[in-house]
């Protein structure tokens, strides 16, 4: 009986123990992510891709990056009529109306809930979401690294030239300009041509139309019209300006671009994105003061909440229900508080949803340096409630329009020509650009 009975436990323990190696060995569902983040952030995504694999045993992320934005697009859109699409892919916030009007993905609502999470998606912030939502507000795409333009100033700098004040509105910005010249810094405020600053974030806060049709929302018949909103003023005075020597355009063709000509001390105030705060901390030499603030106003201005930049996930249509499953965990896995504030921490963009928000304020983490005044972006985003033209902008081939306004301005600041002739051809080269993308989908309607 003893022998009988040890036989039989050896014979369980064999069993178990094969079982045990078929399951060690079962292969993990494996789905991939494509992303456009490349340098130092493009690490910081393969941070996260590890942190989930090393968390479960069910699923391996695969994750890929195609160098930048335009590319990752575009290759998007190669790979799904190739039937080769990844499971999930980072698509920023110029190609939302491309994808949407694709059809080529899974609705982030309908994902989760087909997987079984339970999702409260009123706990993103407004200002980030309807970004990347229909009209009625549902969430198409998951987002993800997101951010907002800030205005950086040398704190050090200011207090050399007598300047007691922040720069809130852009007639404290003229002035502050020019006390730091005539304190002798030869570069008071650096700019460029990027027109998610000067153009879209500006509309934005002035509660100013980018387009017809409510910045596009509510049809591809939309026209552009920054040729006759406030902005025509605002880059009026952006050339005076620079006439004064007071503002200095920095890119990198001419040597040095803006941020580096902060960091630098070249410069002492510009504008960029809150995601670039964490590079600011590293690069500024160690005892130099410096901070951010909300993106100045005209004067008499009722301030509105500015715009959400960087990119969502969106998942590919077309792959396995098994990888949807993995495509679901590993989006519920970087929506954790923990997860949230980590992103933030390594990188500088901000927290998407309130909860995250929230920890992230209950943890201190917004108290010290060098993360103090990463909050203020969430404030600019949430200032109000998002309105016809705070909402975002849902324009056909819009990365194209930003190269043509780009253009203009580049051709205004550099070459002296005209605002009002240049602006209007900018209008007028993506006006036909939009009629292209609007026959191009004719009878399609956004939901």
């Amino acid at each position: 009986m003893k022998s009988s009975a040890l036989t039989s436990f050896a014979a369980g323990v064999a069993i178990a123990a094969a079982l045990g190696a078929t399951a060690a060995h079962a292969e993990k569902t494996k789905f991939e992510f494509w992303y456009g983040l490349s340098g130092d952030l493009g690490d910081r995504v393969q941070d996260t891709c590890k942190k989930f694999n090393d968390s479960q045993a069910e699923f391996e992320i695969v994750c890929t990056s195609q160098n930048d934005y335009d590319a990752t697009l575009q290759n998007t859109i190669a790979a799904y009529r190739a039937k080769k699409q990844p499971a999930i892919t980072q698509i920023y916030d110029a190609g939302t109306l491309d994808m949407m009007l694709s059809k080529a993905f899974v609705p982030a609502k309908k994902l989760m809930a087909d997987n079984g999470y339970k999702i409260d998606w009123d706990n993103y912030f407004p200002g980030i979401a309807n970004y990347y939502a229909t009209a009625a507000g549902e969430l198409n795409s998951f987002p993800y690294n997101s951010s907002t333009a800030m205005f950086y100033y040398n704190v050090d700098a200011f207090e050399k030239a007598g300047i007691t004040f922040k720069p809130d509105t852009w007639e404290e910005v003229q002035e502050a300009a020019t006390k730091l010249k005539a304190a002798g810094f030869e570069c008071p405020l650096a700019f460029n041509f990027d027109t998610w600053m000067l153009m879209e974030q500006f509309s934005a806060i002035h509660n100013q139309p980018i387009a017809t049709k409510g910045n596009g929302y509510q049809g591809l018949d939309a026209e552009l019209t920054i040729n006759k909103t406030k902005f025509v003023d605002h880059v009026k005075f952006f050339k005076k300006m620079q006439d004064e020597k007071l503002f200095v355009v920095k890119t990198k063709q001419l040597g040095m671009d803006i941020l580096p000509a902060f960091t630098s001390q070249t410069c002492q105030m510009f504008m960029t994105s809150i995601a670039n705060h964490g590079t600011v901390a590293k690069t500024m030499p160690e005892g130099v003061k410096w901070d951010v603030a909300m993106l100045p106003v005209w004067k008499g201005t009722e301030r509105h909440n500015s715009l959400v930049g960087g990119a969502s996930l969106w998942v590919m249509a077309g792959r396995p229900d098994a990888e949807y499953k993995g495509a679901a965990a590993f989006l519920n896995f970087i929506a954790q508080p923990e997860m949230v504030q980590w992103w933030s921490t390594v990188t500088g963009y901000i927290p998407v949803t309130k909860t995250g928000f929230d920890a992230m304020k209950a943890n201190g983490f917004y108290d010290k340096a060098p993360y103090k005044g990463r909050e203020k972006a969430i404030e600019s985003l949430t200032f109000t409630p998002p309105s016809e033209y705070t909402r975002g902008i849902r324009l056909g081939g819009f990365t194209q329009i930003r190269k043509e306004v780009a253009t203009s301005l580049e051709a205004i600041f550099m070459q002296n020509a005209d605002v009002q002739a240049e602006l209007d051809k900018a209008v007028e080269r993506s006006n036909a650009g939009l009629r292209r993308f609007e026959k191009t989908y004719a009878g399609a309607k956004l939901n």
